[in-house]
């Protein structure tokens, strides 16, 4: 059974998870961006609720992609990209996508980060990852 934060209304796997609910809000982060920076956020956001029941959280700083556990989170919306960052439990080296994956300090995830400039770059192999991300955290 998912823990409902009783001031946000988030889900989470765990009982009082530590999360910081109520500090943004989506135009907070989408107010002032390029309508092809919109575009691309808008693309990547059906993308992932093509896949299953995704929802999107604002936090402090970047914006959370959750199913049952966080699957995503893009980190930042430039004048013409948007960057991801995909939280595996281990490297996938060998890929074209990522330009950087780094192990979390302490921890056993490694971040994927990932730029979209393009539609067309949410390919086959990102498509992969991000599936691969969404069936994760249904068997967390």
């Amino acid at each position: 059974m998912m823990w409902v934060c009783p001031f946000c209304q988030q889900q989470f796997v765990n009982n009082n998870q530590v999360h910081s609910c109520g500090d943004k809000v989506l135009s907070d982060f989408l107010n002032g961006k390029s309508e092809h920076t919109l575009s691309l956020f808008w693309h990547f956001v059906t993308s992932y609720q093509l896949l299953g029941n995704v929802t999107v959280h604002p936090t402090k700083s970047m914006i959370a992609f959750a199913a049952t556990t966080r699957i995503a989170y893009v980190t930042k919306l430039g004048k013409d990209f948007v960057d991801v960052v995909f939280p595996f439990n281990k490297p996938f080296n060998d890929n074209l996508c990522f330009h950087k994956i780094a192990q979390v300090p302490g921890t056993s995830q490694y971040n994927h980060h990932f730029r979209m400039q393009h539609k067309e770059d949410l390919n086959e192999e990102v498509n992969g990852f991000m599936l691969m991300a969404y069936k994760g955290s249904h068997s967390a």
